[in-house]
């Protein structure tokens, strides 16, 4: 041979070899991977800042962020006239609710089910292009697979003249249709090809953060993400808290109830979970009998955070929280606390359990309840189940295909330089500040000690946490009324963000020296109404947090964007603000406005020019070293 081979590098090619019984069985692999190399690379969808705003969420899923449209437009206009493109597209969307509607109607030929099941095999077979038999035969439902792919891969069209042996290829096509018809099965088929159409249409989800919170089905986003087909997710500062309290951090899970009882979504609590919360409303409201119960209740839940937060931040000084301190500097006698060296005057809201000498001191009952709360988030099957898929699919920051993924903020100083943090005796800075960060939210979970935990907190609210990276002002939010005080300054990331070079240093930090690559953002709204713009840095960052939950869209003026990268390029949706799923399923709406494309790359991009593409190439060399050894006579296949 040619090249020389250690001893190790042979040990690892007979380890190889085991895998393939002949010589020809090597060569099929090979043809194999070099081939999938040539294909164009596969469609990306980014969203971020979801909120709990399930029905949304869904639709935008189903619609594959106004994908499906388009491709009906461009592969079926000819064949789908005007009036029926809404029709056809919300039978893809939700073909189980049109067809029970329609067959309620009797609204429902035979006819009809011929044409639509040849638009959906086509729409189908066009999407496929993109990827190789057999991974489009493994998005397929097992009982189905066997039909889909007879039909996918018929290749005359109607119209044309046609041999003999095309005629019988179309009689057999029809026939599998009519016995579907027949035996009811058509119905049951026709949802599982629409599935199909929208799995061949995205081929990667990235959730940038923010699942979590506001809105109230995030339990019902958590399923859906959990039997989609690769997804991955990038924490937020709010699915952190959950993490946190699902861990049994006693602050996350007071910070948890306390956004839930404010935004009036207890629901996801009780009936998502199973978390009782009625022992805390009994307390609520013998405590606080002034306040209405869902307020009592709101105000227990913040009283008991503040206080559990006061020990947390006092045992932890690298946290650098001190600013948080506040419970115990509130003059009773005049109802005013100093913030900022300025005066101010406070609500009048009681603080019974408060004990002016020791104010972080859990009252009896506020311990048994906080206890009680957290033996039931740390024994909430279905809970436990959805944060465990967040540590599996997320993490704090992502590089895939080149760019890189995070929620919040790599934490800078003023002067734009990596912002360095201490713990313990080590000090991190950008990426490995980010590591660390990664490192220490995955022993909260599985491992539970009392550092990890209380680092939960940290990451879901400290000033340079990387997934929250602004001063959190809850304690003037809700006992200061001049709105002066609310203001969260945030960290010089924020301030940096829109200058070139300083993006283009970041995304060194993290090895990438790609002009094509980006920095993808979630977080911050995006005030468009204001006429501000998600593309920072002149394209080298984009932020997508548009206001997909509904409390933001009034100041954003949309309901959040969709980055789309393809082989081309990429492209941002923005998207109108949704009302119902009833709604979109009766009107056949896109909940998108426009689209515009801000990056087209310079040559279209194949499969060798992503991470996947990479490790392909890295099996074809090891497969190309291996077929030599052999030749050569170093490695013998097995019979």
């Amino acid at each position: 041979m040619d090249q020389i081979i250690t001893e190790e590098r042979l040990k690892y090619l007979r380890l190889l070899a085991e895998k393939y019984s002949s010589a020809e069985a090597l060569y099929t692999d090979i043809s194999r991977l070099g081939a999938q190399l040539s294909l164009p690379m596969g469609t990306e969808h980014f969203v971020s800042d979801i909120h709990g705003e399930y029905e949304a969420f869904c639709h935008l899923m189903n619609n594959c962020s106004g994908v499906i449209r388009e491709k009906v437009r461009l592969w079926l206009g000819d064949d789908v006239k005007d009036e029926e493109e809404d029709a056809f597209c919300t039978l893809i969307y939700y073909p189980e609710t049109i067809l029970r509607q329609m067959r309620h109607r009797n609204d429902i030929s035979n006819e009809w089910y011929h044409v639509q099941t040849r638009r959906m095999i086509l729409l189908a077979r066009m999407l496929s292009s993109k990827y190789t038999r057999e991974k489009v035969r493994g998005m397929m439902p097992e009982e189905w697979a066997f039909l889909m792919d007879e039909l996918m891969h018929y290749q005359s069209d109607e119209g044309t003249a046609h041999t003999e042996q095309e005629d019988n290829r179309r009689r057999y096509h029809e026939a599998i249709i009519e016995s579907l018809i027949k035996t009811s099965g058509i119905d049951s088929f026709l949802t599982a090809l629409a599935g199909l159409i929208k799995n061949l249409a995205v081929d990667r989800l990235h959730v940038v953060g923010d699942i979590f919170d506001r809105g109230p089905r995030a339990d019902s986003i958590m399923e859906l993400l959990m039997h989609r087909r690769s997804v991955d997710i990038e924490w937020g500062n709010h699915d952190v808290l959950w993490m946190g309290a699902a861990s049994g951090n006693e602050c996350c899970i007071a910070a948890v109830l306390r956004n839930c009882l404010s935004y009036g979504n207890t629901t996801i609590l009780e009936r998502g979970y199973g978390i009782p919360l009625r022992e805390l409303a009994l307390f609520a409201g013998r405590t606080y009998p002034q306040l209405p119960p869902e307020q009592a209740a709101a105000h227990a839940a913040t009283v008991i955070m503040f206080k559990l937060e006061g020990q947390l931040i006092q045992r932890n000084p690298d946290f650098q929280m001190e600013d948080r301190l506040l419970l115990d500097k509130i003059d009773t006698r005049n109802w005013q606390i100093e913030i900022d060296g300025k005066a101010q005057r406070l609500r009048m809201l009681p603080l019974p359990t408060v004990d002016p000498e020791d104010p972080w001191k859990l009252s009896t009952e506020e311990e048994m309840i906080i206890s009680r709360l957290q033996h039931a988030f740390r024994h909430s099957a279905r809970l436990q189940q959805h944060i465990e898929f967040l540590y599996q699919r997320g993490r704090i920051y992502r590089i895939f295909n080149g760019n890189l993924l995070f929620h919040g903020c790599v934490p800078l100083n003023p002067d734009g330089s990596f912002l360095e943090k201490r713990f313990g005796s080590n000090v991190y800075r950008g990426k490995a500040l980010m590591n660390y960060a990664d490192r220490m939210a995955r022993r909260a979970f599985h491992e539970g000690d009392r550092e990890a935990l209380d680092f939960m907190w940290y990451l879901w609210c400290g000033t340079d946490s990387p997934v929250c990276g602004r001063q959190i002002r809850t304690f003037a939010r809700v006992f200061v009324p001049d709105e002066e005080t609310w203001k969260e300054p945030r960290n010089a990331y924020y301030d940096w963000y829109n200058d070139q070079d300083k993006c283009k240093e970041i995304l060194a930090e993290f090895g990438l020296t790609d002009e094509t690559s980006c920095i993808i953002n979630g977080h911050t709204p995006i005030r468009v109404s204001h006429g501000e713009s998600p593309l920072k840095a002149g394209g080298r960052l984009i932020v997508i947090d548009g206001g997909f939950c509904r409390a933001y869209q009034k100041t954003t003026g949309i309901a959040g964007y969709t980055l789309i990268a393809n082989s081309h390029g990429m492209r941002l949706m923005s998207h109108q603000p949704f009302t119902t799923l009833r709604d979109a399923q009766e009107s056949g709406a896109d909940i998108h406005s426009r689209s515009f494309e801000f990056s087209k790359y310079p040559q279209r991009k194949y499969v060798r020019d992503t991470d996947h593409g990479h490790r392909l190439q890295e099996r074809m060399d090891d497969l190309a070293q291996l077929l030599e050894a052999i030749r050569s006579g170093l490695i013998s296949l097995e019979k």
